[in-house]
C-alpha cells in the first residue's frame, strides 16, 4: 500500500481537527474501522484507533450519543460537558497524523486541529441551544442526523480527495462563523429578556384611561 501524501496527511488532520468538535467518537469509530478493515491506510500516529478495545468503545460511546444528541435539552448539556473533550481530543488527533518523527508538523497540527475543533464544537453547541428554544422536536433530530452525515461524507472527503475537502472545509469555516454570531445573539437577547422578566424591570405598561371629550355645549 502506497505512503499517503502530504496533502492527505494535511486534509486527514484537518479533518479530524474539524469533526472532533463535532462528533469525536464517532471519527474515532470510523478512522478506527477503517483502519481495522483495511478500507484506508493510517498513518502510524492513529494505528491505535484500530485496536478492537478502542473500536468496542468508541462504537459504545457512539450508541450513547446518537441518542443523547437527539433530545432537546440533553444535547446541549452533552455539548456543554464535552467542551473539555472535545476541543484537546481534535488537538491530539491531528498532530497524531504526523507523530514524534515529525515534531514541528505534529505542534501546527495540534494548534491548528484544536482551533477547529473548538470553532466547530461552538458553532454546534450555540446552534442547538438556538434551536432548542422552539418546543418543536423534530428540527432538533433532523440538525442531529445532518450532523452525523456531514463527519460521514467529512472524513470520506478526506482519505479520496484532499482537495476537495479543504475547499468544502473553508465553505463549513465560513458557515460555522456566521452561524456563531447569529445563534450568539439570538441567545444573548433571550437571556437579557428572561432576565428582565424576572427582575421585575420588563412589566406591561399600565393602560392610560382615554381622555374624556369635552362637549361642545357651554352650561347655561
Amino acid at each position: 500500500m502506497e505512503s499517503l501524501t502530504i496533502a492527505q496527511l494535511l486534509a486527514l488532520a484537518a479533518a479530524l481537527g474539524w469533526a472532533s468538535g463535532v462528533r469525536l467518537y464517532l471519527v474515532v469509530l470510523i478512522v478506527g474501522l477503517a483502519g481495522y478493515l483495511d478500507w484506508a491506510q493510517l498513518p502510524e500516529g492513529l494505528h491505535v484507533l484500530a485496536h478492537p478495545i478502542v473500536i468496542a468503545a468508541s462504537g459504545f460511546m457512539v450508541f450513547v450519543e446518537f441518542f443523547a444528541d437527539k433530545i432537546p435539552g440533553l444535547d446541549s448539556l452533552w455539548d456543554f460537558t464535552h467542551t473539555a473533550i472535545r476541543i484537546p481530543a481534535g488537538a491530539a488527533l491531528a498532530a497524531s497524523v504526523f507523530g514524534a518523527d515529525h515534531a514541528t508538523l505534529a505542534t501546527v497540527a495540534a494548534i491548528v486541529g484544536g482551533s477547529l475543533a473548538a470553532t466547530a464544537h461552538t458553532a454546534k453547541t450555540t446552534t442547538r441551544a438556538a434551536i432548542n428554544t422552539s418546543p418543536e422536536p423534530l428540527s432538533n433530530i433532523g440538525v442531529s442526523l445532518a450532523e452525523d452525515g456531514m463527519i460521514v461524507g467529512g472524513l470520506w472527503l478526506a482519505f479520496t480527495h484532499p482537495v476537495l475537502f479543504c475547499i468544502a472545509l473553508v465553505l463549513v469555516l465560513a458557515i460555522s462563523i456566521w452561524l456563531i454570531r447569529r445563534c450568539w445573539r439570538f441567545l444573548s437577547g433571550l437571556v437579557r429578556k428572561v432576565v428582565r422578566v424576572f427582575s421585575g424591570r420588563e412589566t406591561t405598561p399600565a393602560v392610560q384611561p382615554e381622555p374624556v371629550p369635552e362637549s361642545s355645549e357651554t352650561g347655561s
